[in-house]
C-alpha cells in the first residue's frame, strides 16, 4: 500500500506540480496568452483576438504594447485595466503631425500599415492637421507630470492607436511611464493574416519611410 502511494507520487503528483510551476512562471515571467478589448488597434489586431504578450522583450519605435491604463490615463473608465497601443516615440524623441504624415526626429515615419483614413480622420479632426508634442502638452488633457514637453522624457513612451479616430491614447492623456508596461504584442504563428503579422511583428525593423 505504501509503496503504491510512493509510485502514485512519484509518478503523478510531482510531475504534475513541475508541469504547473513552469507553466505559472513562464506565464508571470516570460510569455501569456491576452485578448485585445475594442477596435483601437483596427485594423491590425482585433476586438477579442487573442494574441502572445511577450514579457522579456525590449521595446522600440513600432512596437504594440500593453500597459496599465488606471496608471496612465486620468479619465480611464473602461472595464478593461489595459489598454494596447503602438510606440511611436521612444526617449529623446520629438513626435510631431502634418498634413496626415506623422515625424519622428524631423524624419516621416512608416504608416503603410494603416489606411489614409486611419491616419487622418481623427488626427485631424480632433487635433488640427498639424500638431506636435509641444502642442499636445501643453494642453490641459495631459497629466501634470507629462505637461509642457516638447521631448518624450526618459523612462517614457508616446503611443498611438492604429484606428486613430477612436483610440484613447498619448494625444489625450500623455506619456506612458516604463514602468506601467506589461509586455509586447506578438500576432501569435497560427493567425492567417499575413499583414497584420507584419504590421505588428515586425513595424519596428520599417519604422521610418524610405
Amino acid at each position: 500500500m505504501q509503496n503504491g502511494f510512493l509510485r502514485f507520487i512519484k509518478e503523478w503528483v510531482i510531475p504534475i506540480g513541475v508541469t504547473l510551476v513552469i507553466v505559472l512562471l513562464v506565464r508571470t515571467y516570460l510569455f501569456t496568452l491576452v485578448r485585445v478589448s475594442g477596435p483601437s488597434m483596427m485594423p491590425n489586431l482585433q476586438d477579442k483576438e487573442f494574441v502572445i504578450l511577450s514579457k522579456i522583450s525590449k521595446y522600440k519605435r513600432g512596437d504594440v504594447i500593453v500597459f496599465d491604463a488606471r496608471q496612465e490615463d486620468p479619465r480611464f473608465k473602461s472595464n478593461d485595466k489595459d489598454y494596447v497601443k503602438r510606440i511611436i516615440g521612444v526617449p529623446g524623441d520629438t513626435v510631431s503631425y502634418k498634413n496626415s504624415n506623422l515625424y519622428v526626429n524631423g524624419k516621416v515615419v512608416n504608416q503603410n500599415y494603416i489606411g489614409i483614413d486611419e491616419r487622418t480622420q481623427g488626427t485631424e479632426m480632433s487635433f488640427g492637421s498639424e500638431w506636435s508634442l509641444k502642442t499636445l502638452s501643453a494642453t490641459d488633457l495631459w497629466q501634470k507630470k507629462d505637461q509642457h514637453h516638447t521631448k518624450v522624457p526618459a523612462g517614457e513612451y508616446f503611443v498611438m492607436g492604429d484606428h486613430r479616430s477612436v483610440s484613447n491614447d498619448g494625444r489625450y492623456f500623455g506619456f506612458v511611464d516604463a514602468k506601467h508596461v506589461t509586455g509586447k504584442v506578438i500576432v501569435p504563428f497560427w493567425n492567417s493574416d499575413k499583414n497584420a503579422k507584419k504590421s505588428v511583428n515586425e513595424q519596428d525593423k520599417h519604422f521610418f519611410a524610405n
